[in-house]
């Protein structure tokens, strides 16, 4: 196998644990359940650590996607 496509493969895993990990770490942004019974509250804005957070998170996301689209359109050869 080729070693490009290895590391590639690798990497893809490590991204898509991050992201799975990353998305579960932000905080809840809709109503939910909550609203039905009026205890929804209104956010007026993003916290620094979310605005962050979010940084990292589409990070991952856009590097989880380049990788993808280059392994599936053999760019690679396994």
């Amino acid at each position: 196998m080729n070693p490009w496509y290895i590391v590639l493969m690798c990497v893809e895993i490590i991204l898509a644990v991050g992201v799975i990990f990353l998305i579960l770490l932000h905080a809840p942004k809709g109503d939910g359940l909550g609203g039905i019974g009026g205890a929804a509250t209104t956010f007026s804005g993003k916290r620094g650590a979310e605005a962050g957070l979010d940084k990292v998170t589409w990070f991952f996301v856009s590097s989880f996607m380049l990788v993808c689209v280059i392994l599936g359109f053999g760019f690679v050869q396994p």
